[in-house]
């Protein structure tokens, strides 16, 4: 877990929530508890603040044109991969040897 919090003030009351890093990309505020301890809801039209899961996976920055997975550019995989590498590093975090 992390030490590092996020001070959310309304009015005379204020709650700490946890900020929580990834392996790329900004630190991200959990707010997942947010209805629970405030009674208050979030808007972001359009979700462009949002991070909608966690993921092992993928990481996508629309505005920068990235995608990438378990750490690979989507091109590279694109330009020098097949179909079924992909699909091994997507289920097993790694691409396969020539043996596999």
């Amino acid at each position: 877990m992390t030490d590092k919090t996020a001070k959310l003030t309304i009015g005379n009351e204020s709650w700490d929530f946890p900020v929580r890093s990834g392996t790329l990309g900004p630190d991200i505020v959990d707010i997942s508890s947010l209805y629970s301890q405030t009674d208050h809801f979030t808007f972001d039209p359009g979700f462009t603040s949002t991070a909608a899961c966690e993921s092992d996976i993928t990481f996508i920055d629309g505005d920068k044109g990235i995608l990438l997975h378990r750490g690979y550019p989507i091109e590279q995989l694109a330009e020098h991969g097949d179909f079924i590498e992909t699909c091994y590093l997507l289920l097993y975090g790694e691409l396969p040897t020539k043996e596999q």
